[in-house]
């Protein structure tokens, strides 16, 4: 495990030189690859606990499927795992998902990091206007940007980390069905605990251990993230084309390079 001079030194290597990488790791990239295809999801967490330790954190947007990885955080405190959580709060959330945060923050007691962008939304909008409104990609990747990305990269700087892990799976977008258990981005690592899951996965986990949905659920939403650019699933959208008017499928933050969706 390196220390902390050592992830300091990290932060800013390109992810494409994914060899400067692997001295983060205790096996080879494609071992470790390997050895987490093989574990449950609850083990993954745990394993990149034990590669990283105080360099690990998971990442969640409170979003329809977030309890699930915030119920496993909570169940490997049993074992002494204290992985804090971080939660990009974009100020454009619905009012259903904040009171969804304080609900699940509570229940599981969760050590959480929320950060903002240093833009506030007032001020945004004063600069640059209704980035969301004008049905350009162009404007959505700043807003995406103010709001998500550089916020993301900050916390993730401040609390020198290492390996974060997210919700993400592989069948939401074209862009995730290329992705592993574990891959570099933008200088570290990104773990993947449910890459394989399914929605029937994710339905059964839910059920089995009593969690609560997110109130948006019932009203349709497949997903969910800004009030303006979420919709409820219809005849002509499903999933991830419910995001952004259907303009894109990613808001940036598993991208490589600077545009970098937490689940």
């Amino acid at each position: 495990m390196t220390n902390s001079s050592n992830t300091k030194s990290t932060q800013n290597i390109p992810i494409t030189k994914e060899v400067e990488l692997i001295p983060m790791l205790k096996l080879s990239i494609d071992d470790s690859r390997s050895q987490l295809q093989k574990l449950r999801a609850e083990e993954r967490l745990a394993w990149a606990y034990e590669q990283f330790g105080s360099g690990f954190v998971l990442t969640t947007s409170f979003g329809i499927q977030s309890s699930v990885l915030l119920h496993m955080v909570h169940g490997l405190k049993d074992r002494g795992l204290v992985i804090p959580v971080i939660w990009i709060d974009t100020g454009y959330l619905p009012a259903e998902t904040y009171k969804y945060a304080e609900k699940l923050t509570n229940q599981f007691d969760l050590d959480l990091k929320v950060y903002q962008s240093r833009i506030s939304p007032a001020r945004m909008e004063a600069l640059f206007g209704r980035l969301w409104e004008t049905n350009s990609v162009e404007d959505l990747e700043k807003y995406h940007l103010i709001r998500k990305v550089k916020p993301l990269d900050n916390a993730l700087e401040d609390l020198e980390v290492r390996c974060w892990a997210s919700g993400v799976r592989g069948g939401q977008t074209d862009h995730r069905r290329s992705m592993t258990y574990l891959d570099p981005i933008r200088g570290r690592f990104s773990l993947r605990p449910l890459l394989e899951w399914t929605q029937k996965d994710i339905f059964y986990y839910m059920q089995k251990n009593n969690l609560p949905q997110h109130p948006l659920f019932e009203k349709g939403y497949s997903t969910v993230g800004d009030w303006h650019s979420s919709a409820p699933e219809g005849s002509a959208s499903k999933g991830r084309d419910t995001r952004f008017g259907g303009l894109k499928q990613e808001c940036g933050i598993h991208l490589p390079g600077v545009m970098g969706e937490g689940i």
